[in-house]
């Protein structure tokens, strides 16, 4: 994969993340300032920008809420009600209710030693008498031990998304550095293709001050200046791509559209000594997507332990309910002159202990019982996921270690290549100075020269990015191991 392609790649996988702020939240107008960023602070220029974190956030918070008043469950239902009832008939209930409260009355004035004089009616005598006033309370409770399961899950929940977003994050993270790598390392290959233009430039001036003195034929002279100009289109265009890619790169970390960027700097790659099997024992278990894992076997077994007890464990319900009727001889519509008055008022109300236990639920065939063998069967699923996850991060870390020893290996091998190519540079350049040696020579040392240093660069971006690989996989900071 050449350089720009790797590039491109990487832009895609940074656009497909959501990265960018969206275009309506950019300004129109071009801006004309600079900004120089290093590789951290593109980082947070990108993660504070970016809207897929902000939705996951958004995710996480509304976790957490469930996860922090997830006992909420344990409340009790409390219900007010007050209710305007009308007969539209005289019936023996109705004048029974009439009875009651003359009866009620007439105690009441019997009790402060006043004759009784309250009796009931036995018909409706005008429309208020067609109504009676009811209000209503009700507390109810209800409680089984596969609530607290139903607590615990929406703990189990949250920790889930903390493990969704540290992914997100980190997988993006992983993103900008690659690319704004990639970029630094395009950049390093036009300042070899400009140094190039530079010296063929030059060489074509020199060329033109000995062919001006009769020290060497106009040929020569020609052939500098047609290799000058041959050079130039190439380093305009790397030069143009450059720019575009940096104008993309300042579009997906969410600047303003138009923003000169600058990148600060160098790749220059921090090594490690790197044992698979040490780091897979010291950080195996930090991984992000195997804490993820596991984190849906255990919702899954809460989920288990709920229908256990739903199944074989009873469930308690506590309920009362107080019902006042207003019976005073005012009418229902006059109700409130009478509040606090008890001998207005007929209160009926229940208290009532309930302990359900359905026993369908622990039938081998019932839809309880088949939904608990389909949990079963997915955690069995999840722990051979996990296995082979776990297998998959040896793989992975293996890979990637014998990736740095090897990009190590060729960056020392290369190092020396360099300074050998640019000796045998060196030493072509004096002896086509002094006319020993043809342009075409020259040319061949200066291209073994660049591709030399070119290869050097790729092997550190290699390098760097197997790293960054790595310590994604782990989910660790590896530097710290570094020489």
């Amino acid at each position: 994969m050449n350089l720009n392609k790797k590039i491109a790649a990487w832009v895609l996988a940074f656009a497909s993340m959501g990265m960018g702020a969206s275009i309506g939240a950019q300004e129109s107008v071009k801006v004309e300032q600079s900004v120089t960023l290093t590789v951290d602070q593109a980082v947070s220029y990108a993660l504070e920008n970016s809207r897929t974190l902000k939705s996951a956030d958004i995710d996480l918070e509304m976790k957490e809420r469930a996860a922090k008043y997830g006992w909420n469950v344990l409340l009790p239902t409390v219900q007010v009600s007050g209710t305007m009832s009308r007969a539209t008939e005289y019936s023996p209930s109705s004048a029974a209710m009439s009875q009651l409260g003359a009866t009620l009355q007439n105690i009441a004035l019997q009790a402060q030693g006043l004759p009784a004089t309250a009796t009931g009616k036995t018909d409706f005598a005008d429309e208020e008498d067609h109504w009676t006033p009811v209000g209503n309370v009700s507390i109810g409770w209800n409680f089984s031990l596969a609530m607290l399961k139903q607590i615990k899950a929406s703990k189990v929940a949250y920790e889930g998304g903390k493990i969704s977003l540290e992914q997100s994050t980190n997988e993006q993270v992983l993103s900008i550095k690659k690319l704004f790598y990639a970029l630094l390392l395009q950049q390093e290959s036009l300042k070899i293709q400009q140094a190039t233009l530079e010296n063929s430039r030059q060489r074509m001036v020199q060329a033109q001050t000995n062919f001006r003195n009769g020290i060497i034929p106009e040929l020569k002279y020609l052939q500098t200046q047609v290799d000058y100009e041959n050079k130039k289109p190439d380093v305009d265009t790397a030069e143009q791509n450059l720019n575009n890619q940096l104008d993309t790169f300042v579009f997906l970390i969410g600047m303003p559209v138009g923003t000169r960027l600058s990148l600060e700097g160098e790749i220059n790659p921090h090594y490690i000594e790197a044992d698979a099997d040490k780091l897979i024992e010291r950080y195996g278990s930090n991984s992000l997507e195997i804490k993820a894992l596991q984190n849906n076997v255990d919702s899954l077994k809460e989920n288990m332990s709920a229908i256990d007890l739903q199944t074989w464990t009873p469930a308690l319900s506590i309920n009362y309910a107080w019902q006042p009727a207003y019976i005073g001889e005012d009418g229902a519509f006059h109700f409130f002159k009478d509040l606090g008055k008890d001998d207005k008022w007929y209160d009926s109300g229940a208290l009532s202990f309930t302990l359900a236990w359905n026993l369908t639920n622990a039938l081998p065939w019932s839809s309880n019982q088949q939904k608990a063998k389909d949990i079963k069967q997915n955690l069995l699923k999840l722990e051979i996921s996990l296995d082979m996850l776990k297998e998959n991060q040896k793989v992975a870390v293996r890979k990637a270690v014998d990736t740095l020893n090897q990009a190590r290996a060729q960056i020392e091998a290369m190092e020396r290549n360099v300074s050998l190519a640019q000796r045998a540079y060196d030493m072509t350049y004096r002896a086509y100075r002094n006319g020993t040696t043809e342009l075409l020579d020259l040319r061949d040392s200066e291209q073994s020269l660049n591709q030399a240093k070119l290869g050097l660069v790729n092997q550190k971006y290699n390098y760097m990015t197997a790293l960054l690989d790595l310590e994604n996989t782990l989910n660790a900071d590896l530097t710290s191991e570094r020489e």
